[in-house]
């Protein structure tokens, strides 16, 4: 699976969760969760399951408070599954 197909993965896990005054096209790699797609906290821990499942990989806490954007997520995920290869 390469960058590209991950970010969309990762776009329609984090469509699902996104209040009504966000749309779906403000979700860039740069996007902050809470800030600018405005996900609360407890969407936040929908998001790594469904991101744990989707990907088959574990987050621990650290990976929970670095993932303050699309970006950092893209990168931990790349980062759990280079671990498994």
């Amino acid at each position: 699976m390469d960058k590209t197909e991950k970010l969309e993965k990762l776009k329609d896990i984090i469509r699902v969760y996104l209040p009504e005054d966000v749309s779906p096209e403000e979700i860039t790699t740069e996007s902050t969760f809470v800030g600018q797609l405005n996900i609360n906290s407890a969407h936040m821990v929908d998001i790594v399951l469904d991101v744990e499942d989707a990907y088959d990989i574990v987050l621990e806490n650290e990976d929970l408070e670095n993932m303050r954007s699309v970006d950092d997520a893209l990168r931990i995920i790349e980062n759990k599954m280079g671990d498994k290869e």
